[in-house]
């Protein structure tokens, strides 16, 4: 097994898309990137305590791919906000790609690269690629906020801007 960690706005919007597909084991919403060791929603969500939400993905390389899980995460994100992510505001909620080896490094600068020459998007891609951080779980409430709280996963996606962004952008 192995693990991919993703910033990408709102940690309950990042789950769903990775979670329950063959060869995922877990993904975890939580905080990375930080310097207070253990922070709350609060804090990060305050701004206070320098992490990012983010999800840790625990997979088999073997049946799912980490470029597999690349594909999948630049089309849950706009790639080109560095001002957070559609109206979660901030840097808690700036996109990055936390590599955890060599290989991933490289797998994650050439699927940016790709989408910069080859995607729908005419600004600048401005996701980090970051050597991992310590990453913290986020409280129970918001593990796969999607299954606990159906209606106001998808109320938030909508409100968010979230799923028109991934509709006029991806499903052409």
């Amino acid at each position: 097994m192995e693990l991919a960690t993703f910033a990408g706005g709102c940690f309950w919007c990042m789950v769903r898309p990775f979670d329950e597909e063959p060869g995922i084991e877990s993904v975890v919403s939580g905080y990375t990137g930080g310097d207070t060791a253990h922070p709350s929603y609060e804090e990060v969500k305050q701004g206070t305590s320098g992490h990012r939400e983010a999800v840790q993905i625990e997979f088999d390389p073997h049946v799912f791919s980490y470029e597999r899980l690349l594909t999948i995460y630049w089309q849950q994100v706009d790639p080109t906000d560095d001002g957070g992510q559609f109206f979660d505001r901030g840097p808690q909620y700036r996109t990055a790609i936390y590599y955890h080896s060599d290989e991933q490094k490289a797998a994650a600068e050439a699927s940016r690269r790709h989408l910069e020459n080859d995607g729908p998007f005419q600004k600048p891609i401005v996701t980090e690629i970051l050597p991992v951080e310590v990453f913290y779980p986020a409280e129970e409430e918001h593990q796969k906020f999607y299954k606990k709280n159906p209606e106001a996963y998808q109320q938030e996606r909508i409100d968010s801007g979230r799923e028109r962004f991934i509709q006029e952008t991806w499903e052409k």
